[in-house]
């Protein structure tokens, strides 16, 4: 603690109480497993690890909709998609709605982001509340990507992940004289995983262990995660991995990942291995060939592929926190600034055979979140408390000394980050997945409770009408999870006549938590509880 006091010591004005500068890193779809703080062993990242030993790391922290529009949504607003609209990729959020920014612009701050805003774009939906805004058109791209501010659009060349972050130190480096409330938004490492070539050299395929449960069969599990389209083994396209994708139609090529009536995405997914078959496939970066006759090999190539892939865009958000750092320590602003680190959701590495999120699942429902703040957050500490990202909002205002507005729904996790978790904090994580059986992924909808041991949720399989979200007629399913003696979520408890009770405790949690935040129920407790005795 002397050691880390010491190298901040420039920041600390005698006699004087300042507003902390907050620093929001966010990436997307970053797993906590692929953070060496969180003890994996994957890889390696010490810039980010260094907001865990000068920090806190949270390892409860979870995602309200586990999908990139309706996160960010829940972060800015402090709401839950129900409540602010955004319950789709294909619902955008209205920028008339209050929001994070707009109240510290009001409380003094100098505002920005930069980076991913993934929100829409145009008058309506455009960046509000920002004095500066640079933001990735759509998803953006890895290479030489467009970018939207207020003057309009224009193309910058260079790697997306070093563009983002150079703006993010641009920014602290000319606002170091008043407080800032800067949000860099990274879009690494979002599918498709383009790295930068001076990481080409590193996370060799081969070497990367592979999960437990790569091999699931989703037996006892509800019918959703047998139909979902995230498989490693069937469902990555040619340009995921890396590879050359070959001219022709399904028969040559493998079938389109889009299946509409009008794709405008070409991708083909690389065809799984069938018993007795045999396949070639080239590196699209040295051209080798790789030819296999076993399934279960050529899966296994798919994964340490995508994992190679992924590790390496990682290594550059890495960097990008690193810079970040080292420029808040040159210009004498460590000490009175909060940086947190965090991803819009968690995203599957293999676990159960998938890739993506979208899940109440714990690889997709789990938020990594690690934060430094030298002046009020002790070094080297890490929390099991259960906090969700529609709570972020009102911590920034706590820590800038802020009225949270009564709109908002999330709680401040200060205590928690100061080491005071209160007696009564509510240790519960709620979610809710809209976009029912979408396109793509075929992902079914549901929500559910967590507490700080077991795990409730409900495939209600309803698209309720919304953009985006198709029927499919399934019928609703439950699932109970012990977390503490199942982590990897492989047993079903909800049929079990010995987990009744449970159950039904968890039923009322669920129950208490939608009534909580007006979220509308499609169960009915009651037939439920009836069909239970």
């Amino acid at each position: 603690m002397k050691k880390i006091e010491k190298r901040y010591h420039l920041s600390v004005k005698k006699g004087k109480k300042m507003q902390p500068n907050i620093v929001f890193i966010m990436s997307d779809d970053h797993a906590a497993r692929a953070i060496s703080a969180y003890g994996s062993g994957i890889n390696n990242t010490p810039n980010i690890d260094r907001l865990s030993e000068e920090g806190i790391r949270l390892d409860n922290v979870y995602v309200t909709n586990s999908i990139c529009t309706p996160s960010r949504a829940s972060i800015l607003t402090g709401t839950h998609n129900h409540v602010n609209g955004v319950t789709t990729l294909e619902t955008y959020l209205d920028n008339r709605w209050p929001n994070v920014a707009k109240t510290l612009s009001a409380g003094g701050y100098r505002t920005a982001i930069f980076g991913k805003w993934h929100l829409g774009e145009g008058k309506r939906h455009e960046p509000k509340g920002f004095h500066e805004w640079d933001i990735l058109r759509g998803q953006g791209d890895y290479w030489d990507p467009a970018f939207i501010n207020p003057k309009g659009s224009r193309r910058i060349s260079g790697y997306t992940t070093d563009i983002i972050t150079d703006m993010s130190v641009d920014f602290i480096e000319r606002h170091s004289k008043q407080p800032f409330f800067l949000m860099c938004h990274h879009k690494a490492p979002h599918r498709n995983w383009e790295y930068h070539p001076r990481y080409k050299d590193i996370h060799k395929p081969g070497k990367i262990p592979l999960p437990g449960t790569f091999e699931d069969n989703y037996n006892n599990r509800a019918a959703a995660a047998s139909a979902a389209k995230m498989r490693i083994k069937s469902d990555m396209v040619y340009e995921d991995l890396g590879l050359v994708q070959p001219e022709g139609g399904a028969d040559l090529a493998g079938q389109r990942m889009l299946n509409g009536v009008s794709d405008w995405y070409q991708a083909r997914k690389v065809p799984e291995l069938k018993s007795g078959e045999n396949i070639t496939v080239i590196c699209a970066e040295t051209g080798e060939n790789h030819t296999f006759d076993d399934p279960k090999a050529f899966a296994e190539f798919k994964y340490q592929r995508y994992m190679s892939r992924y590790l390496r865009t990682v290594q550059a958000v890495d960097d990008g926190v690193g810079k970040i750092l080292d420029t808040l320590d040159a210009q004498g602003l460590s000490q009175n600034t909060i940086v947190i680190y965090t991803s819009d959701q968690g995203f599957f590495l293999g676990e159960h055979g998938w890739f993506d999120k979208r899940f109440m699942y714990e690889e997709s429902f789990q938020m990594p979140f690690l934060c430094r703040y030298p002046a009020a957050i002790p070094a080297g500490n890490a929390s099991s408390d259960i906090a969700c990202n529609v709570d972020f909002a009102a911590t920034f205002l706590d820590f800038a000394g802020l009225e949270v507005p009564s709109y908002m729904q999330g709680v401040s996790m200060r205590p928690i980050l100061e080491g005071n978790t209160p007696p009564d904090w509510k240790q519960i994580g709620y979610h809710r997945y809209w976009m029912h059986n979408d396109d793509n992924h075929e992902a079914w909808a549901h929500y559910g409770i967590r507490d700080q041991r077991y795990k409730l949720i409900y495939w209600y399989n309803d698209d309720l009408g919304l953009p985006g979200a198709r029927p499919n007629g399934a019928p609703p399913e439950w699932e109970l999870f012990d977390c503490e003696t199942d982590p990897f979520e492989l047993n079903n408890l909800a049929s079990e006549p010995r987990y009744s009770q449970k159950f039904k405790e968890m039923l009322t949690k669920l129950d208490s938590k939608m009534a909580e935040i007006g979220d509308i129920p499609e169960h009915n407790s009651k037939i439920v509880i009836a069909s239970l005795n």
